[in-house]
């Protein structure tokens, strides 16, 4: 099936940050993981799996309309250098993406492409629980201090 050139771009740029994302929180898993801090390690790193999910997804729906995904493409990845900044910076990765897939939902909208938009809204979905986790995290941090929240990110070898 031929898709609607528009759909197709508007995929790819869902897959640049989906992609963009798996390296972020891929990368930030491993940092934590280095640091101690393995829970926040863990969801970091399912967090990435859940992209790598979602851009395959992307991509077998792009390989479907008969377009070109475009794998070369990856955005500016934002590396934190400390808790604060990790969490930080994927939240405005999430943020952009959260608004891109609301983008690409309104175009399949107006272009009658539901089955694409049926592709992107669980994606959405999770990029808005993902936004709620990391916010949810800031105010720990400001609530509790960055040394009690970190310690309570390092995970019991006992449990």
């Amino acid at each position: 099936m031929k898709g609607d050139a528009k759909i197709i771009q508007s995929l790819n740029l869902n897959l640049k940050l989906e992609i963009t994302a798996i390296n972020q929180l891929f990368l930030h898993s491993r940092i934590s993981k280095n640091w101690g801090l393995n829970n926040l390690a863990n969801f970091n790193y399912k967090a990435s799996l859940v992209a790598m999910n979602t851009a395959d997804s992307l991509i077998a729906r792009i390989l479907f309309l008969q377009g070109l995904p475009n794998l070369q493409d990856i955005g500016k990845i934002l590396i934190g250098e400390t808790v604060e900044e990790m969490i930080s910076c994927d939240l405005m990765t999430m943020i952009a993406l959260r608004q891109q897939y609301l983008d690409s939902i309104a175009l399949c909208e107006s272009q009658t492409d539901f089955e694409s938009r049926f592709l992107i809204m669980p994606a959405l979905d999770s990029t808005e629980e993902h936004i709620d986790w990391l916010e949810s995290q800031q105010w720990l941090i400001e609530s509790m201090g960055i040394e009690n929240y970190t310690q309570a990110q390092i995970e019991d070898e006992t449990q």
